[in-house]
């Protein structure tokens, strides 16, 4: 990984959350949504899962590669 020079997110397929206050999440390298309600979104990586709890939860976009939720973030858990 050292000599490749590459983000070590992206070669161990790790799901990279980036919190703006408890307002906004952004979610890179998520394979997939398993829940989303607008109390509990959540999302399937490649070797855990993220529960993201709060109120008013919404996705706000997605692509195949990331994704922005907006709401009231309480609680993000990694399982």
């Amino acid at each position: 990984m050292e000599s490749l020079r590459l983000p070590k997110d992206i070669l161990m397929g790790a799901i990279k959350v980036t919190l703006t206050g408890c307002r906004e999440a952004w979610i890179e390298n998520y394979r997939g949504i398993l829940e989303y309600t607008d109390k509990q979104i959540l999302l399937q990586g490649k070797t855990c899962q993220v529960c993201f709890e709060g109120t008013r939860l919404s996705i706000d976009y997605y692509t195949n590669e990331d994704m922005k939720i907006s709401g009231c973030i309480a609680c993000v858990r990694y399982l």
